[in-house]
């Protein structure tokens, strides 16, 4: 039976088995269990209990509330980069092109979860502290990615991230305001 490990929703449920799973969430099956969601893909098994996908959904927290014990700060780092990369391509497919609803959408999705993903990295430095401990590193792909880019994770890079993310997201409704219609 595959190790089962714990997410805050499912939201942050699926992204890790993107991460953990051959083949990603796209392969996931899902059950209903008395305490919980169960997702399982390439033989890796998640658990999102019911109160706290609520929580998450009540916070409006898109990965969940607290903090994380699936996914590293660096591998919310890269998730972040990620986000960011698809909502700047997507914008410049947007603006080049007709009004389509469902691109604005997914435009504004990729930034907001830039932005969240950049702030679940956050949340792993110690009060005060610039730079975060290595031992908040515990995964392989957060450690390389640390090793290659460390200056990437300081408390004012990423709150500077953090700040360019959420101002992209709004510069986009500004600039396309009414579009989505």
């Amino acid at each position: 039976m595959p190790e089962r490990g714990l997410a805050r929703c499912l939201v942050e449920a699926y992204v890790y088995l993107d991460l953990a799973a051959e083949g990603g969430s796209e392969r996931a099956s899902v059950s209903e269990e008395p305490d919980g969601w169960v997702l399982r893909a390439g033989g890796v098994e998640v658990l999102v209990p019911y109160d706290a996908e609520e929580a998450a959904e009540h916070e409006g927290a898109t990965f969940g509330t607290g903090l994380s014990e699936l996914l590293d700060p660096g591998q919310w780092v890269l998730i972040s980069a990620t986000y960011a990369r698809r909502a700047l391509e997507g914008g410049l497919f947007y603006a080049a092109g007709p009004p389509d609803p469902e691109r604005y959408d997914s435009v504004a999705a990729d930034w907001g979860f830039a932005a969240d993903a950049v702030a679940e990295a956050l949340k792993f430095f110690p009060e005060g502290a610039a730079e975060l401990p290595p031992e908040e590193f515990w995964t392989e792909m957060g450690r390389q990615a640390r090793d290659d880019e460390p200056a990437r994770f300081t408390r004012e890079r990423l709150e500077g991230d953090l700040a360019f993310y959420r101002q992209s997201l709004a510069d986009f409704h500004s600039l396309h305001a009414g579009d989505e219609t």
